[in-house]
């Protein structure tokens, strides 16, 4: 091998230099720059001694020698000997490539710098704030939850890190939301599955984290490994509430993030709710009442003043709240009997329209007796479900229907999705059927006879783009609006959407529940980072084991048509063994935002209630 030259380590030390960056580049360029000027000036005095007129010493040489290197067009104005006007010649030139060159480049790295500040990476310095790692749609719904959570208090911050354009993120931000009061939104630009970028968001101060589940193809690996990083962080480790969007990676997501993790199973939550949704007509709105931040929130309290009485003294103790059910020692229980016994370590569970109104009312409020109405449970006899389009989480809905409906039950599918029906083996109460359909098409949908069903699920089809796929939801549930209107028929329709801005364009089709699975989770997700000990309340109501809710005939608790106070509905459901939380006015079922809902009416508060209106109720099934 060759010896290596004066020339090539020359070279290769230049070359290393040179890949130090822009400081290198603009310090090389000032020296080049520094040398032109000295070589000019040098010529000048040796070529054209005394020139320009009135110079006097080597120090006005250089500046001269400068003034024409920054200004190239001064030559123009240069008088003097053809010497003397060559030399300023040539300077102008080397400073038109030259110095021009260290002037762009000096720009360059200024906007650098001013690019790299406009991303955002300085390190945030708040406390107390809440952290949402990753980017999807769930984030304008978990932003627009926390808001209206901290609308009371000074100097909230939600600080957000995405592989996104900071200024993009605000700008999304501002333009879904709107206005966001007190809070401030603090973006990051960063990959949350990096340490260095973690360490932007002061996680050791922080409230809560929520790790977003993203768009994507396999989402739940990339949740999985921003919960490795921040379990791998040292420091204080806030709590963390993290989006899956399958049940078979909780088991590994868990195992990441450790004990102080709260996994939100996507795909298990919409599909209880859609279950539920599609049996209690309404079942969604009371849902989205409990999980949003604007009417009835739950709250946990442990009144000394209740300690030894039941949880039946208990449902008339609050005025202008509605107590639910009790959060032991032993975990969480919804309508718990009526004489269960409050403990001293026990915390009552209560739904109340603001903290502040969870008082104790000044005595036991009055009581209709001639109007409480007495009736046994209808027994439960087999269903039929029509089930339409097919999706990922179609089967899990399935065999979540099955836990619900009386043995000799049937379900019928009717979809074109090639995966329609398969693996449903194992079903103890439905007889499942398949029918190959396009259920856009009026024709296909009359040929099933969808009058001979009590309940109608219309799912949205995974394989076209959530847009597309609420679009063909639309088209299906308007052709089953016509078919109802023309044929005179009546089923329970609940639908599921993907986009919460298509629910006022689903609104005409008078459906009896949307499902925004989307927003759901946001909702859940914005619920737990504020407290996090409301993951069990939520768990329980969307388990089919225990109690769950139900909205049942007025008729059933109390005389309709007469005029009562709620704590005698209240009383009337107590005696039945269930917990009633409030009602739905028929007449006004398709008005939003509620749907007719009312939940925690206050107590005393005088209604009538009709032969088709409903009282909303936790019970047994």
């Amino acid at each position: 091998m060759s010896k290596i030259t004066f020339r090539e380590r020359a070279r290769y030390w230049f070359d290393n230099t040179m890949s130090r960056g822009t400081a290198s580049l603009i310090g090389w360029l000032a020296v080049v720059s520094v040398g032109l000027i000295v070589v000019v000036a040098v010529l000048t005095m040796w070529l054209a001694p005394g020139e320009p007129e009135g110079v006097g010493h080597a120090g006005e040489v250089l500046w001269i020698a400068l003034m024409h290197a920054l200004t190239p067009g001064k030559v123009a104005s240069d008088k003097g000997s053809l010497a003397y006007m060559t030399v300023m010649f040539v300077c102008s030139l080397g400073g038109l490539f030259i110095v021009s060159m260290l002037v762009g480049l000096l720009s360059n790295g200024l906007k650098q710098k001013v690019d790299r500040l406009r991303r955002g990476r300085s390190r945030i310095v708040e406390s107390g704030h809440t952290v949402i790692l990753g980017w999807s749609d769930q984030v304008f719904t978990i932003v627009a939850e926390l808001v209206k959570a901290h609308a009371s208090q000074k100097g909230s911050v939600i600080a957000v890190l995405a592989e996104r354009d900071k200024l993009e993120m605000e700008e999304a931000v501002r333009e879904h939301v709107g206005d966001l009061g007190r809070t401030r939104i603090v973006c990051r630009t960063g990959r949350p599955t990096e340490p260095r970028d973690l360490a932007l968001m002061n996680l050791a101060a922080a409230r809560s984290v929520v790790v977003l589940s993203p768009e994507g193809d396999d989402p739940d690996a990339h949740v999985i490994k921003i919960l490795l990083a921040l379990a791998k962080r040292r420091g204080a480790h806030p709590p963390v509430v993290a989006g899956l969007t399958s049940s078979r990676n909780a088991a590994a997501a868990r195992l990441a993030g450790g004990p102080d993790v709260h996994l939100v199973d996507s795909d298990d939550t919409a599909s209880r709710l859609i279950v539920q949704s599609s049996r209690q007509s309404g079942m969604s709105v009371v849902c989205m009442d409990l999980l949003n931040f604007d009417g009835g929130e739950i709250y946990l309290r442990t009144p000394k003043k209740l300690v030894g009485v039941t949880y039946g003294e208990a449902l008339h103790a609050y005025q202008t709240a509605s107590a639910i059910g009790l959060r032991r020692p032993s975990g969480v229980v919804l309508n718990p009997p009526a004489d269960t016994v409050i403990n001293a370590d026990d915390e009552v569970i209560v739904i109340a329209h603001d903290d502040s109104h969870v008082r104790l009312a000044a005595g036991m409020p009055a009581i209709d007796e001639a109007a409480i109405v007495t009736t046994g449970t209808a027994p439960t006899e087999p269903e039929r479900t029509l089930l339409l389009n097919w999706n990922g989480r179609a089967e899990q809905i399935i065999r979540y229907l099955d836990g619900y409906v009386a043995p000799g039950s049937v379900l019928e599918v009717a979809a074109d999705h090639p995966k329609a029906g398969t693996n449903l083996a194992g079903l103890r109460n439905l007889t499942v059927n398949v029918k190959d359909c396009d259920t856009t098409d009026r024709f296909a949908l009359e040929s099933l006879g969808v009058g001979l069903f009590q309940h109608v699920i219309v799912l949205s089809d995974d394989r076209f783009d959530p847009h597309h796929a609420d679009t063909r939801t639309l088209m299906t549930l308007l052709q089953l609006r016509d078919m109802q209107s023309t044929l005179g028929e009546h089923y329970s329709i609940v639908s599921e959407m993907h986009d919460e801005n298509n629910r006022a364009l689903a609104e005409v089709t008078e459906a009896d529940d949307i499902v925004i699975s989307d927003t759901v989770i946001g909702l859940l997700l914005a619920q737990l980072a504020e407290n996090r000990h409301l993951a069990d309340v939520f768990a329980y109501l969307f388990d089919s084991q225990g109690s769950e809710i139900y909205p049942r005939p007025a008729g059933d608790y109390v005389k309709t048509g007469t005029r009562v106070s709620f704590a005698t509905v209240v009383e009337s459901a107590r005696r039945r063994g269930e917990t009633a939380i409030g009602y739905r006015n028929a007449t006004a079922r398709n008005d939003p935002p509620h749907y007719g809902i009312v939940l925690n009416p206050d107590k005393s508060e005088p209604i009538v209630l009709g032969r088709r209106d409903s009282v909303i109720v936790l019970a047994e099934r």
